[in-house]
Parts: C-alpha cells; sequence; structure tokens
C-alpha cells in the first residue's frame, strides 16, 4: 500500500526519468532525516567522495548493516552491494526511508553514477 510520502512524489514526479529531478523531488517529499543512521533502516541521501578516480554513485538508496567510528557501511540498492560512506562526504542529512517506501524508491531511476 503507497504511503502519502509516495502519492505525493509520484505526483511531482509525473514519469520524469531525469536522476537530479527525481533526487530534488524526494529530499523535499521525505523531510524526515538524521545525522547518524540506525542499523537496519532505509535512507537516501547526496554523497560526494573526495577520492579521484573512482565511479560513485551521487544519490545513494541504502540499508544501514553497520554505523563506524568513520561512517558507515550500508547495501546500496543501485549499485547491488554493500558500500563503505564517510561521514564527511555525505552532504546534509540522511533522509529516512520507511520499510513500506523501499520498494516504491527502489523502483524510481535516480542513481547518479559519476566518475570522478
Amino acid at each position: 500500500m503507497a504511503s502519502a510520502r509516495t502519492r505525493q512524489l509520484q505526483e511531482k514526479l509525473k514519469g520524469s526519468k531525469d536522476p537530479e529531478i527525481i533526487m530534488m523531488n524526494i529530499l523535499e517529499v521525505f523531510k524526515e532525516s538524521e545525522f547518524i543512521p540506525d542499523v537496519g533502516s532505509y535512507y537516501t541521501f547526496i554523497y560526494l567522495p573526495k577520492t579521484d578516480e573512482i565511479t560513485y554513485d551521487e544519490h545513494p538508496l541504502v540499508a544501514v548493516t553497520a554505523v563506524e567510528r568513520w561512517g558507515f557501511k550500508g547495501i546500496n540498492f543501485h549499485w547491488g552491494e554493500s558500500r563503505n560512506y564517510t561521514w564527511i562526504e555525505v552532504v546534509g542529512k540522511m533522509h529516512t526511508i520507511h520499510k513500506s517506501e523501499i520498494d516504491y524508491l527502489r523502483s524510481l531511476p535516480y542513481a547518479k553514477f559519476v566518475t570522478k
């Protein structure tokens, strides 16, 4: 069953396929956020690593699997694998995605793979 937030997002997107527009609207609708994630919870956020010559997802959608002093680990649904994220490279807050909303967010084409 769709949540009020997923219905609101669907209405705003109207079929958009642009990852930037989709992410901007996700951040606008999914305002519930945290600086430190909880293990077992889902989040999306903007990520800008400092490391050169890597490919990364600027708009990760993750299930957090561990929280460490340096950052956290999470399964990135866009990559389909576990990734590490350092605190300093997370831009702003992490936006909470409820379990009932994860399938809808996974269906959206907002992954933004960038090679730096």
